[in-house]
């Protein structure tokens, strides 16, 4: 089971919203309903191999490869919590997901953060480093998104404290993207770089800042009520649309790469819950560059999101369809189980 199976709720969770942003309330709550389904089954699968093969799993937090994936629960967590909020309207649930989310984010960001650190044998950068790394960014984000939207509904944490908080994430956030980009661009430019290493999740380069951006839409919206976010509300403008902007570049370069391992390298393509990590940055640069539009006034972004929106979609259809695929040929006697 690999530690990035929240990837399926993160993805689910942000076309959910995109869609619900862009008044498809059918698709929204479709994948809302879907979303509590694979979220919990999820967690049921966690827990049975915490107790199952308890040395694997916590094994795995020291691994430079897996380790980063086990951020996916917090952000699957956050954005879980998001929908109940931006759906519903229901802050109970919404408090009681960021509470989760955030304990996960504590207990990891230390955790493997640590164990990479003091661990004996490390792997080379070239065989050590992927843009998985970048979803401890997202994780990060997506607390600092779901606690803006519970700013001011209530709950054991004050609106000043909280959107305080909701700040100190977002800029966490960020210096953990340019800390681990700076090394993931150095990997790109002057290593060597076969079709094998550019695995699905190096969208999270676009995707970390696309949930950036939507972290500093929310801060912006609440600014306008918050004295203290609005007497830094310029640099919280600026920032966002440095976010926003440095998403954008990233996208003709990922398909440029994409279609030279794919269509050129001929590189076969097969279900890896990576793949989530490709469905997700589409949903989330949708919902990210709606807010920033509103937020700043941009009218003229206004044709963006649904195209992303549909280009999410079309890509979660396929991620799905490979992994019933996927689940079939493991449980139905084809082939043997990873």
């Amino acid at each position: 089971m690999s530690p990035a199976c929240f990837g399926l709720v993160m993805a689910t969770g942000i076309v959910s919203l995109a869609a619900h942003m862009l008044a498809l309330p059918g698709i929204a709550q479709g994948l809302f309903d879907l979303n509590l389904v694979f979220f919990l089954g999820l967690w049921i699968l966690t827990i049975l191999r915490i107790v199952r093969y308890p040395r694997r799993f916590f094994g795995d937090m020291a691994d430079h490869l897996r380790g980063p994936g086990f951020f996916t629960a917090v952000a699957g967590a956050g954005i879980l919590g998001s929908q109940f909020v931006a759906l519903y309207g229901n802050y109970r649930v919404g408090w009681l997901l960021w509470l989760w989310a955030a304990a996960l984010w504590v207990g990891l960001t230390y955790a493997i953060f640590a164990a990479l650190t003091i661990r004996q044998n490390k792997p080379d950068l070239g065989r050590g480093l992927n843009g998985s790394w970048l979803l401890a960014v997202v994780a990060t984000q997506s607390l600092s998104v779901l606690g803006g939207m519970l700013a001011g509904h209530g709950g054991p944490i004050g609106t000043l404290a909280l959107n305080s908080l909701a700040l100190f994430l977002w800029l966490w956030g960020g210096m953990l993207y340019v800390l681990i980009m700076a090394l993931i661009f150095f990997r790109y430019l002057f290593l060597r770089f076969s079709p094998a290493d550019l695995s699905p999740s190096y969208w999270i380069n676009m995707g970390a800042m696309a949930i950036s951006t939507l972290a500093g839409a929310q801060l912006i919206a609440n600014a306008q009520a918050r004295p203290f976010l609005h007497s830094i509300l310029p640099f919280l403008k600026g920032l966002t649309l440095f976010f926003w902007a440095a998403g954008t570049w990233w996208i003709p370069l990922l398909l440029v790469l994409g279609l030279w391992r794919h269509a050129y390298m001929r590189f076969p393509i097969q279900y890896d819950p990576l793949y989530w990590g490709v469905v997700f940055p589409f949903g989330m640069y949708a919902a990210a560059t709606y807010s920033l539009s509103h937020v700043l006034e941009l009218d003229f972004l206004y044709f963006v999101p649904p195209v992303f929106l549909y280009a999410a979609m079309a890509a979660w259809l396929v991620a799905f369809a490979g992994l019933a695929h996927d689940v079939w040929l493991r449980y139905s006697g084809s082939r043997r189980p990873a």
